[in-house]
């Protein structure tokens, strides 16, 4: 069964549980190289996702020439 792809909120936690238990350190150097694999792919993940959902926090605004284009959310519209 293929394994079904994680939300950003089960990645982060995922990588929150692993940075607790490398923290502990009771584990192996091997299962913790392991474990530290799954962070690195994990937060990858959650950057992916993060860089998605920026994508989306465009704004549809109207040029003075009354055309639209999209204008990041961090950047002030004109207001006319």
């Amino acid at each position: 069964m293929p394994e079904d792809k994680p939300t950003f909120e089960s990645a982060l936690q995922r990588v929150e549980e692993i940075v607790a238990r490398l923290e502990r350190g009771d584990d192996t150097l091997d299962d913790s190289l392991r474990m530290f694999e799954q962070a690195a792919q994990l937060i990858a993940f959650c950057r992916t996702e993060l860089d998605r959902a920026e994508g989306k926090l465009e704004r549809l605004v109207k040029s003075q020439a009354g055309d639209l284009q999209t204008e990041p959310m961090d950047e002030p519209a004109d207001e006319d």
